[in-house]
């Protein structure tokens, strides 16, 4: 009888962005189902298969592998249209979908009315949130709201028409309500993206079951998420955040197996900090070294293209995510971004507004916008890194960083990536 089979988590640990894709991509070879359990088309993730970028949306990173089952769990909120273009594109550039590819019964449906709207409130926010205005808020606030609609909900036309009816009458007295007017091309985007609805049904499928059965039988499952912790809905630094959970335990939720069926929780972080977005980010650089990073790091969003802010590494946010996600390891990715500093900064604790002193993650935003960050200064390497592939080989500066980063996240480090190709990944121990 076959053992019972493995279930890994990998989460994001800062503001997203922060090389899950990579990461996601490298586990999936010993992956047999790689499911996605939560966000929606608004995150990105960059895969590079030798020389060739693939920028996946909602598709998981492990399609890039060949036989693996790839699923979209009911946490996720799926655009339709966007989803098809995903998976058209593959199609053309020769990846096999054929039967890999699963999409949870429960999920919800991100329908053009939630774009509307989401850019509508945007423009209209005097507080901007710095959403991408891909429907993602209102497609959430639905489901909350229980007035969503679910993939299921395509097997029945009257109930469809119905739901989607009241939501086009409710959206469109909000749009006039913030002086944006209801578009005269709403129906015809909303035909377009229901008259995919036949072709999704034939992807659906209950991914807890799938799951389970997998698991039971000694399969290795996948699970990713989208964004990072820092952007979790009830964790995060709120309202800057997304509106989904983005932590470990949405992993079960979002696919529908039990916590306990978890074994390994995986966490990546950024060998520095990034933002794009509003919102604080406690450890930007200044103006001359947040320029030289991001060009360094090509930091510019896989969805948007937006700048990302950039800063030192923060491991007062990664010691909060090590506790809230339940960390058993770190990936540490854009290690060789860094190889060119004459010295390395790490942020061990916040200074308080009112002069304390904390190594906790804060609850108020307000003031975690106006932290000052204890620094450790250690000194940099001057060495290429993209070449290596042994933790030994590192320069022992490099070496000497990772494991502060270890002591002070309080999670060990398992992998360390030095560049975007797959082969660029070395793993620890």
């Amino acid at each position: 009888m076959r053992q019972k089979g493995s279930c890994v988590v990998v989460v994001g640990c800062q503001w997203g962005d922060e090389g899950k894709g990579k990461v996601v991509d490298v586990l999936a070879e010993d992956a047999d189902i790689v499911a996605r359990y939560q966000g929606g088309a608004n995150a990105g993730h960059t895969v590079h298969v030798g020389d060739d970028p693939f920028i996946l949306h909602q598709i998981p990173s492990g399609i890039l592998h060949d036989g693996k089952r790839c699923l979209l769990g009911n946490g996720v909120v799926l655009d339709i249209q966007q989803f098809f273009e995903e998976y058209d594109a593959l199609a053309a550039r020769g990846v096999a979908l054929e039967g890999r590819i699963g999409v949870s019964r429960r999920a919800q449906l991100l329908l053009p009315y939630h774009k509307l709207l989401d850019q509508a409130v945007e423009c209209a926010a005097v507080e901007k949130i710095g959403t991408t205005g891909r429907g993602i808020g209102p497609a959430y606030e639905d489901k909350a709201g229980r007035r969503g609609v679910r993939v299921i909900d395509l097997n029945d036309a009257e109930r469809l028409h119905t739901r989607v009816a009241a939501a086009k009458e409710r959206v469109c007295r909000r749009l006039d309500e913030l002086g944006a007017g209801a578009t005269r091309t709403l129906d015809e985007a909303m035909d377009q993206a229901l008259g995919l609805g036949t072709r999704l049904l034939a992807l659906a499928t209950d991914t807890g079951p799938e799951i389970s059965a997998a698991l039971a039988a000694g399969s290795r499952v996948l699970l990713e998420g989208a964004q990072g912790t820092a952007l979790d809905l009830d964790h995060g630094t709120y309202p800057f955040v997304t509106s989904s959970n983005t932590t470990a335990a949405a992993a079960a939720t979002g696919t529908g197996i039990g916590p306990t069926a978890i074994d390994e929780v995986v966490g990546v972080v950024k060998a520095y900090t990034t933002r794009v977005g509003e919102g604080p980010l406690p450890t930007a650089f200044e103006e001359g070294m947040d320029q030289r990073v991001r060009e360094l790091g090509s930091e510019f969003g896989a969805t948007t293209g937006r700048p990302r802010r950039c800063g030192w590494f923060d491991s007062v946010l990664t010691r909060f995510a090590a506790q809230v996600n339940g960390l058993t390891g770190l990936a540490v990715t854009k290690l060789d971004v860094l190889d060119t500093l004459d010295e390395v900064r790490i942020a061990t604790a916040y200074r308080m507004p009112d002069g304390t002193v904390t190594e906790r993650f804060p609850a108020d935003t307000l003031s975690l916008g106006r932290v000052e960050p204890v620094y450790e200064t250690l000194p940099g390497w001057g060495t290429p890194t993209s070449q290596v592939r042994r933790l030994e080989d590192l320069p022992r500066n490099a070496r000497v960083y990772l494991h502060r980063i270890e002591e002070l996240s309080g999670a060990p480090v398992q992998w360390v990536s030095v560049g975007t190709r797959r082969s660029q990944i070395i793993l620890v121990g």
